[in-house]
């Protein structure tokens, strides 16, 4: 028996209202796979019981709960390949002449369970014209389960096959049992915050990298624009977004330009408006 409409409704808004998420009609049978195991932990017998008890108690864990387990967490090691190429071969060279203080700052934002801001992280690490610089990255995401997964750094098997070449493996992870565990330099380098996108981003600081990947497609176009918007505040003037293979600036956020980087692209602020970023 699928998810009611009623539930059903309850649960669109909510996750919208706290996310961003659209849950369109035709959806409910995500929203019912999705929220089975944790009405079932909570003792139910199906979802809209759950639903029903969580619509009368407002819980705020279970409720946070909810908006967790229907945010998308798909991710991989070096997802698409072609960023982070861009990044070693054309953006951190490019870094590398401007910045004579040695350091960069990079947010991995919506990293969920950590494989991009640690493919990041390998990333810079192989990259000669940073070698010896300071390298900060801030991860951050919506749910605090993927966070926790994010911080331990340890990932199966089946985990490290998909993007991580063996080389790349035998070099910056070590054995932990039947898993694989990101070495403790790289580990060192990544920061792992808890931050809702729909949300005023708070004293996060300037950076000079952003990857905002795979995330805006899951937005209305006033929420894309806000978040673009905001990310500029945030952001060094001369600084490099990289978004999603599906996403663009255009006709969302003008004050971007986009700029070949070899065959992917990323975004700067167009120079007629980098005054106007605090």
């Amino acid at each position: 028996m699928s998810i009611g409409a009623d539930a059903f409704g309850f649960v669109r808004d909510h996750v919208r209202a706290e996310s961003a998420i659209v849950l369109e009609t035709g959806k409910e049978y995500l929203v019912e796979s999705r929220l089975l195991p944790l009405a079932r932990q909570t003792g139910h017998d199906s979802v809209d019981t759950f639903v029903a008890e969580l619509r009368r108690t407002r819980n705020p864990a279970l409720m946070r709960q909810v908006v967790e387990a229907l945010t998308t967490n798909e991710t991989s090691f070096f997802r698409d390949s072609d960023p982070f190429v861009a990044l070693r071969q054309d953006v951190l060279p490019t870094l590398a002449k401007e910045r004579p203080g040695r350091s960069l700052r990079v947010w991995a934002a919506a990293c969920s369970s950590g494989q991009e801001p640690y493919s990041i992280a390998m990333t810079t690490r192989d990259t000669p014209e940073v070698a010896g610089w300071k390298i900060d990255i801030v991860a951050t995401d919506l749910s605090e389960e993927v966070l926790a997964k994010a911080r331990k750094g340890e990932y199966s098997q089946l985990e490290v096959n998909r993007g991580l070449p063996v080389t790349t493996l035998v070099k910056h992870f070590q054995r932990s049992g039947i898993n694989w565990r990101i070495n403790p330099d790289l580990a060192a380098m990544v920061q792992f915050r808890q931050l809702n996108l729909m949300r005023p981003f708070g004293p996060v600081g300037r950076f000079d990298v952003v990857f905002l990947r795979n995330v805006l497609i899951y937005f209305d176009l006033a929420t894309k624009r806000d978040i673009l918007r905001r990310v500029r505040q945030v952001m060094a003037p001369d600084g490099y977004l990289f978004l999603g293979a599906a996403e663009m600036t255009m006709g969302v956020d003008d004050a971007w330009e986009r700029v070949p980087a070899g065959r992917s692209s990323v975004y700067r602020i167009r120079e007629d408006q980098r005054s106007c970023v605090r």
